[in-house]
C-alpha cells in the first residue's frame, strides 16, 4: 500500500529548494502546480523531486552520520563557488553554500 503524499509539506520543501536555488525554477513551478491541482506526478518528476530533496530526509539521523555535501546533478543550476567564483559542483546543506571540487574540502571546521 502506498503512503499518501503530504501535499502541504511537499510544497513547503519545494519552496525552500526554490529559494536556495537548488534545481530548475521552471520544473519546481510545474511540480507545485500539479501537486496543488491533485494531479499525479510522472516518473521523471518524481525522480527529480526525490533526487534533489534527499538532503531533507532522515532528519532523525545523528549529526555524525549526516552527509553535508550533495553533489549537484547535470540538471542542477551551478551557482558560483563561494570561494573562487567558478561553477560549483557541491551544495553544503550545513551552511547553505555552493563549492567547487577544490574548495568543498575543509571549508568549515564545524563539520564532522
Amino acid at each position: 500500500m502506498k503512503k499518501p503524499m503530504d501535499s502541504k509539506k511537499t510544497v513547503e520543501i519545494i519552496e525552500k529548494m526554490k529559494l536556495a536555488k537548488i534545481g530548475k525554477y521552471k520544473k519546481w513551478e510545474l511540480i507545485i502546480k500539479k501537486i496543488k491541482n491533485d494531479q499525479t506526478l510522472n516518473p521523471e518528476e518524481l525522480k527529480y523531486y526525490s533526487n534533489l530533496t534527499r538532503i531533507y530526509k532522515n532528519l532523525g539521523v545523528t549529526s555524525r552520520s549526516k552527509i553535508y555535501h550533495t553533489k549537484l546533478s547535470l540538471e542542477d543550476e551551478k551557482p558560483p563557488c563561494k570561494e573562487c567564483g567558478e561553477d560549483s559542483l557541491y551544495y553544503c546543506n550545513m551552511n547553505d553554500q555552493y563549492f567547487c571540487n577544490i574548495h568543498v574540502v575543509g571549508h568549515d571546521r564545524n563539520e564532522v
